[in-house]
């Protein structure tokens, strides 16, 4: 009953991306600022909703992951990943692939070590939350079981507790 499932390789992910964050982001705007006015229209709309959106997300998942990993609950660390997995992840790729930003080294090299971290951090938090909903689903299914003296009953007594009534 005392067994730990929280995840140390997803805690200590989130722990670094904590501290990566700001700098992705710190890198991203600067990089935002020195090319802002060789983008198109369309891609400076693009990349400004992605940095305010990217933040908004990060700081709600990051606190899911944080809540769900370490007091093993499975709604939010299945927030968590479900935000990591639809909205991160390909917001990240998305930045990372795509030729019309003019992506630069740093942008680059940035946004593939915080495409790693979402990568593991997926990863992890489905394992963690497998294994969280096993045990719940455990828990709850011996929970269900009937006392110590439905076992000692005859074939036909349990027919009958069974369903009500007595045999054809």
């Amino acid at each position: 009953d005392n067994e730990i499932f929280s995840s140390l390789p997803l805690q200590m992910s989130l722990y670094f991306n904590v501290y990566y964050f700001p700098f992705w982001w710190l890198c991203t705007a600067v990089m935002l600022h020195l090319k802002y006015l060789a983008l198109s229209d369309y891609s400076k709309f693009i990349m400004v909703t992605i940095m305010i959106v990217a933040s908004l997300v990060e700081v709600i998942r990051l606190y899911l992951g944080y809540m769900g990993n370490l007091q093993e609950k499975v709604p939010e660390l299945a927030g968590f990943w479900l935000l990591t997995l639809l909205l991160q992840l390909p917001v990240i790729l998305f930045l990372l692939f795509n030729e019309g930003l003019q992506n630069q080294p740093l942008e680059q090299a940035v946004h593939t070590i915080f495409a790693l971290f979402l990568a593991i951090q997926v990863i992890a938090a489905f394992v963690t939350l497998k294994r969280m909903v096993n045990k719940l689903a455990t828990h709850f299914h011996l929970e269900e079981l009937p006392g110590p003296g439905f076992y000692s009953l005859g074939k036909e007594e349990r027919a009958i507790s069974m369903a009500g009534r007595a045999p054809d």
